[in-house]
């Protein structure tokens, strides 16, 4: 097994999601990461899904989504090939004590203070998941009171989009 990120172009219309991630439930397979919202083109929206699965059953599941009419375009980003980040949200107890040395840590991550509290700091961070997670070994011994954190949302390095000649028309009944 090993992990993929597919970057998937579909119309922005409802149900798209329910009817992306049923597909993927029917196979068995878990959703690592999943984060949806606009492209540059308000009537398409961009899909970022991360799975750990085998090569095989990926392609499988890959070619029945090219069948959903929804879809539009899908893209596996090959480990480098895009730009991966993801954000998080940390609440950490920080008395006067400890408030010192979480806002060094904060700074070493190139981190930034969103909210501050007498005995909390929340912590926003974004950055790949190696990064964040790095982050939060040092944070943790503090105490982490909460954590949010998003799915990773990608795109491919260089000027080319995915969107580039590739689109289809889209029906106009959605």
């Amino acid at each position: 097994m090993s992990r993929h990120t597919l970057s998937v172009l579909v119309e922005n219309t409802p149900g798209v999601l329910a009817r992306i991630s049923g597909l993927f439930s029917r196979r068995g397979f878990n959703i690592d990461s999943l984060a949806v919202g606009p492209t540059e083109h308000p009537e398409i929206s961009r899909m970022t899904i991360v799975v750990n699965v085998a090569d095989s059953p990926l392609e499988q599941v890959t070619k029945q989504l090219n069948k959903l009419v929804n879809v539009i375009k899908i893209v596996t980003l090959e480990p480098g090939q895009g730009v991966e980040r993801e954000l998080v949200l940390v609440k950490v107890k920080a008395d006067a004590t400890a408030r010192g040395q979480v806002l060094e840590a904060v700074q070493l991550f190139r981190a930034k203070v969103v909210d501050v509290s007498p005995d909390a700091v929340t912590i926003e961070a974004t950055g790949n998941s190696g990064k964040l997670s790095a982050m939060l070994r040092v944070l943790e011994p503090f105490g982490i009171l909460e954590l949010v954190q998003s799915g990773m949302v990608a795109v491919g390095r260089g000027s080319r989009s995915i969107t580039d000649r590739t689109l289809r028309p889209l029906s106009s009944t959605g």
